[in-house]
């Protein structure tokens, strides 16, 4: 789709790499599939002091939702959107939370779509990302 913001990828500094793997030791990664195929993956963690600081209220946390181009613009990461959703329903969540880097309208506009509403900002090391939230 044209984005970048995930260029720093190719060669990411340690604190990336380290945050992946913090991801998978706690099995926080889930992929998507269609048929056999895995078509998209995402993130989800039950809290998230980097970007969100400590929370009152309970709430789910959506990172590094990415789906394959090909299967873009074919409702996937809406799908997967509404199971984390459901999913944090079930758990007594009061909210659905997720970032998004602040220059990338298209994925901003995405989100705001999907009825998360901007509650913030946060800046990083590498950007500033725009705080969503969806109350449940």
């Amino acid at each position: 789709m044209g984005i970048d913001h995930w260029q720093y990828w190719k060669n990411p500094p340690a604190e990336k790499v380290e945050w992946v793997e913090e991801g998978i030791r706690n099995n926080e990664f889930f992929f998507v599939k269609s048929g056999d195929e895995i078509v998209g993956m995402v993130r989800i963690l039950e809290e998230d002091w980097l970007y969100w600081g400590e929370q009152k209220d309970k709430a789910l946390y959506v990172h590094s939702l990415v789906v394959k181009e090909e299967y873009g613009g074919k409702g996937v990461g809406s799908d997967v959107l509404k199971k984390v959703e459901n999913r944090a329903k079930a758990e007594g969540c009061k909210y659905l939370r997720l970032d998004a880097d602040s220059k990338n309208h298209k994925l901003c506009n995405y989100y705001e779509n999907q009825g998360f509403k901007k509650v913030g900002t946060k800046e990083v090391t590498l950007s500033v990302s725009n705080l969503y939230e969806k109350e449940l």
